[in-house]
């Protein structure tokens, strides 16, 4: 429970960090100078155009494996009645918590959309004649969506974790290997999909706005990191009050152990443990991934004012294509995850086996890119 909590403390100290340094590259991109000179990049041409469509087909495939993912999950047995029980209960807590945050949530979300329009269609107009409406509405769509993926990608971490969980029990009853795996196979579903939505935004965004597409992509990542800044401290907030009122009610007062299930808030110690720790985490995941992204595209753009002016179309590929590569090394290393029907295997073992088959795979597959493309 200790590390718990310090993980939790930890992203609310990341995630907030993480925003204003977005958000500083986002006003950034509003002034004139640096958006002129430092964001339009150059004309998009038949490379460019087939790299977008191979990582466009690439994020896809995630997005594929994912639901395939998922739906081997389900098919696995559910447990017992009482297991299922026990399991519908936290399903719609767990849900009822979603729903409420979303109902509250979405009026910010469209009140800060509608406001980036008004606020950046003069600015953009300004820069760009005729155009300012288009990128205005751009930037404003794209902040929509990237929260809409950052609570998808919450949303579908906390729907595998609660119906995940139920089929791993139920597995462990008679079988080790089959647990282990429906278990890292459940969080891998988070983890396509997060890659999946990352990666089909910034490069629907691309191909949509091609030259001018930096005025757009840190709209869609400042979406993502400010959904997951409130479903991580909000998802934290009702863990640990949950954990603490059923600590409060079952072991000072009632003199019930922790977790037993003969206190009725511990159902809401594991909706929190689920909203918190599942939900949470996987929007905060996708917005690091996305925020990286974004930051390495920004990153490859201005480089190119100390380099050249065409080397700028090849680091932004680069990064788009280096995420591509993640995605296949990925894909790979969950299918190498196998447990054993033994007593004495270690659970991380074969998780370990899975971590370096994807990280040699993707650094080959990046030093193949980076010698071949970057030449």
């Amino acid at each position: 429970m200790r590390n718990a909590d310090v993980g939790r403390r930890d992203g609310w100290a990341v995630i907030p960090a993480r925003t204003a340094l977005l958000g500083g590259l986002w006003l950034l991109s509003g002034l004139k100078a640096f958006a002129a000179e430092a964001v339009e990049l150059p004309p998009f041409g038949s490379q460019e155009y087939l790299i977008l469509g191979i990582v466009l087909l690439l994020a896809f495939t995630a997005l594929g494996f994912g639901f395939y993912l998922l739906q081997w999950t389900l098919k696995q047995p559910p447990g017992t009645p009482r297991m299922q029980e026990v399991a519908v209960a936290i399903q719609d807590g767990a849900n009822a918590y979603l729903k409420r945050q979303i109902s509250t949530m979405i009026w910010f979300v469209l009140a800060i959309t509608a406001g980036l329009f008004f606020l950046y269609r003069p600015v953009y107009e300004r820069i760009y004649p005729g155009e300012g409406l288009l990128l205005g509405a751009g930037i404003a769509v794209a902040f929509f969506l990237g929260v809409f993926a950052s609570y998808g990608a919450g949303y579908v971490g906390m729907y595998m974790a609660v119906r995940g969980n139920l089929r791993t029990a139920a597995a462990a009853l008679t079988s080790f290997k089959d647990a282990l795996e429906i278990a890292f196979r459940a969080g891998a579903v988070s983890g396509m999909f997060t890659v999946g939505l990352g990666l089909l935004g910034a490069t629907v965004i691309f191909l949509l706005f091609r030259e001018k597409a930096m005025f757009v992509l840190v709209g869609f990542g400042f979406g993502g990191s400010l959904a997951a800044l409130f479903m991580r401290v909000g998802g934290g907030i009702y863990t640990k009050g949950a954990d603490v009122g059923a600590d409060l009610v079952g072991k000072v007062e009632a003199g019930i152990p922790e977790d037993d299930p003969r206190n009725p808030a511990t159902i809401a110690d594991n909706v929190g443990d689920n909203v918190g720790d599942c939900a949470g985490m996987a929007a905060d995941v996708f917005e690091s991934y996305e925020v990286t992204l974004v930051a390495a595209i920004i990153l490859g753009v201005a480089a190119s004012l100390v380099l050249t002016p065409a080397s700028a179309m090849k680091l932004v590929m680069f990064a788009l294509l280096v995420r591509g590569v993640g995605v296949i090394a990925s894909i790979i290393g969950v299918l190498a995850v196998k447990g054993e029907d033994r007593a004495d295997l270690n659970p991380m073992q074969p998780i370990n086996r899975g971590f370096w088959v994807s990280a040699i795979l993707a650094a080959l597959g990046n030093l193949g890119v980076a010698y071949f493309f970057m030449q």
